[in-house]
């Protein structure tokens, strides 16, 4: 195993116990997703050896020889945009699909986790940034798609993705991770089990926020290419 992975495993889980332990929070209440897009099977198979129990990928073709190869022993997210013509396979591969942007894709994850069988978990991703260049659905269109998503019965509302533009500044990255959590707020109860923000650059602040899924890919495995 790579003693480079494991180490920087263990410190990305030191410094969320830290984080967790200045906000008066319980370091159990975050999951850690290990984002593994671009990184080869062996070195994936290593953070899995390492302690990695939740992966993320970005797309559909890459993550599916990665699933087949590793098996679900880990669980695996999708974290990038889905198109709906890849739907039914993502569907089938991944245990919670952390990109639902629009009425039309969950009503086709619907009828793909149906078929195949099963009750998908989402979570909604929302550009509450308006950023041209990002996917997700505008603050306005959410609470029109949480009523669909919650009216398919094969789909599991499980809360929120969202990924806010970079900023240095904490006190910057604070302020866009609470108006993320707001929008997770109006969220009925029942729907609000998860609220994943926060990356390699501005976890800290995301858990300040109370993010409850964190997605880690550079701290844990490098800059991508390495």
């Amino acid at each position: 195993m790579s003693s480079d992975i494991r180490d920087n495993l263990l410190r990305v889980r030191d410094a969320i116990a830290a984080q967790c332990q200045r906000d008066g929070r319980n370091e159990s209440e975050i999951t850690l997703v290990c984002v593994s897009k671009t990184v080869p099977v062996d070195t994936v198979r290593q953070a899995i050896e390492a302690g990695c129990s939740v992966l993320g990928e970005n797309y559909v073709q890459e993550a599916q020889d990665k699933i087949i190869s590793l098996g679900h022993a880990p669980r695996w997210h999708l974290i990038g945009h889905l198109q709906r013509n890849k739907a039914s396979r993502a569907a089938q591969l991944f245990d919670m699909v952390q990109s639902v942007d629009s009425e039309k894709l969950a009503v086709k994850l619907d009828g793909a986790a149906l078929a195949a069988g099963r009750a998908l978990e989402v979570l909604i991703e929302v550009n509450a940034f308006g950023e041209a260049s990002k996917t997700g659905l505008p603050e306005t269109e959410l609470g029109a798609v949480v009523e669909t998503v919650r009216s398919l019965k094969n789909l599991k509302l499980m809360g929120l993705m969202g990924l806010p533009p970079p900023q240095k500044a904490e006190a910057d990255q604070r302020k866009q991770f609470a108006r993320l959590r707001t929008l997770w707020e109006t969220l009925p109860p029942e729907n609000r089990k998860v609220l994943s923000m926060g990356m390699s650059a501005d976890y800290g602040a995301a858990i300040a926020e109370g993010s409850t899924m964190i997605r880690i890919g550079t701290a844990i495995f490098g800059a991508r290419g390495m």
